[in-house]
């Protein structure tokens, strides 16, 4: 059995693993990335970026220009409560940049991972991680077995492998079942909408005909890709982790099947099957921090239950377990200063999200539910104030320093609510 050795392991190479690897490697330390795929390869995802995850971009120094292959948006349009839809601008915010991007996952991935290469972190494709190699005198993780019968070990590692995360499993961290999880769907069209400089979401899914059919559980999304197609998704979201025996594929067809003809969104002019994943929301597998293992991204269960926003999160997260990880080498792995350092990821975790996921979690209790969403859009929606402070709420997107009053009240909210 070969093995190789390291600083840090980070198993996955999505958004929160090369995101991490890229802080930890231009630190100093010696990472090793491991990812089951090669790239690119594809991820079910909408391809829509807030700018709570452009913002993450820009801080890992990537360009993120039009002219690098990025399409900007300057915010979301909504469909709800009316056959014409809301347009609202990115809020002007001094936390965050006023505007989103739209970038295939394919390329997205790709981009980030050879950005942590680069940085100087060494990528591993084709490498299956089967389970932990624990201690057996201290029962820490000091590395990891791959399928192909390889070793890599040290002394901290980070599980970024997605919502299954095996090497979570075989460290005997469990999901949770009090907490909501999502399903998203998605395929591909051709279609005269690919170019836009809205992100569009549907708050409202009907299966015919808009006020003479039947509502259909959860939220849909049109993003235009710009290169002639649109990423077209649907996402439900249940308050526990307990499947809906939904068929998320004929709700699909039937909301997409009601869209207007002259947009494409016709069988014929499909690209690629539809594609489903879960959504893991609010911290579904805790703790964070373990006996030298960090859980970031969909193995955390960080994805907004507001929204079912992940990659801003798995990027955030990175850089957080980055920060500990760093402050924990330089203090002496294995030491008590060191695992306070560690620990502080979690409390990090929980500070930053803790209060805002658990307002979520509230959330999700209310629109699992077609009729109460329609109430809310029907009646919410065209009131300016009350619209823009809900979309605030829903991206995640307010100054929690000196803003409006708005911004001040999302605070609030925000940390006098238990953390999740």
């Amino acid at each position: 059995m070969t093995q190789t050795q390291a600083d840090v392991i980070v198993v996955g190479a999505g958004p929160a693993g090369s995101t991490a690897a890229r802080y930890l490697a231009e630190r100093g330390l010696d990472v090793a990335v491991l990812e089951k795929s090669t790239f690119p390869r594809d991820k079910v995802c909408g391809d829509g970026l807030t700018p709570r995850a452009v913002k993450q971009l820009i801080r890992l120094g990537i360009d993120t220009s039009e002219a690098a292959g990025w399409v900007r948006n300057k915010g979301l349009r909504v469909y709800g409560g009316r056959n014409e839809p809301f347009e609202l601008l990115w809020p002007e915010l001094a936390e965050f940049p006023p505007y989103g991007l739209v970038r295939a996952r394919r390329d997205f991935d790709k981009i980030l991972a050879d950005h942590a290469v680069a940085g100087g972190a060494r990528l591993f494709e084709k490498t299956t991680v089967t389970g932990a190699i624990i201690d057996q005198r201290s029962d820490r993780i000091t590395g990891v077995t791959t399928k192909d019968g390889r070793s890599f070990s040290a002394p901290i590692v980070i599980a970024a492998d997605g919502n299954s995360s095996r090497l979570a499993l075989s460290m005997g961290l469990e999901k949770r079942t009090d907490r909501p999880m999502g399903v998203a769907v998605r395929t591909y069209f051709t279609s005269p909408r690919s170019n836009d400089d809205f992100m569009e979401s549907w708050l409202e899914l009907w299966d015919g005909k808009r006020g003479e059919s039947n509502l259909l559980p959860g939220y849909g999304w049109i993003f235009g890709m710009g290169d002639g197609t649109c990423n077209v998704g649907l996402g439900t979201v249940s308050s526990r982790s307990i499947s809906a025996n939904l068929n998320y594929r004929d709700m699909f067809s039937a909301w997409v099947a009601n869209t207007p003809p002259e947009w494409g969104f016709t069988p014929e002019n499909q690209v690629g099957p539809i594609l489903g994943a879960a959504l893991p929301m609010s911290f579904n597998r805790q703790p964070a921090y373990a006996r030298g293992l960090l859980l970031v991204g969909d193995a955390g269960g960080m994805v907004s239950p507001f929204n079912g926003e992940g990659i801003a999160y798995a990027m955030e997260a990175a850089e957080m377990a980055a920060d500990a990880i760093i402050d924990a080498h330089f203090r002496g792995v294995g030491t008590p200063s060191a695992e306070k350092a560690l620990q502080g990821y979690v409390s990090r975790l929980k500070g930053e999200w803790g209060g805002y996921f658990r307002l979520g979690q509230a959330f999700v209790t209310l629109i699992e539910h077609p009729q109460v969403m329609h109430v809310c859009t029907k009646y919410g929606l065209p009131r300016p104030v009350l619209m823009r402070f809900t979309m605030k709420l829903l991206a995640h997107l307010y100054d929690s320093r000196d803003g409006d009053w708005m911004d001040k009240v999302l605070t609030t909210l925000s940390k006098v609510a238990p953390s999740a």
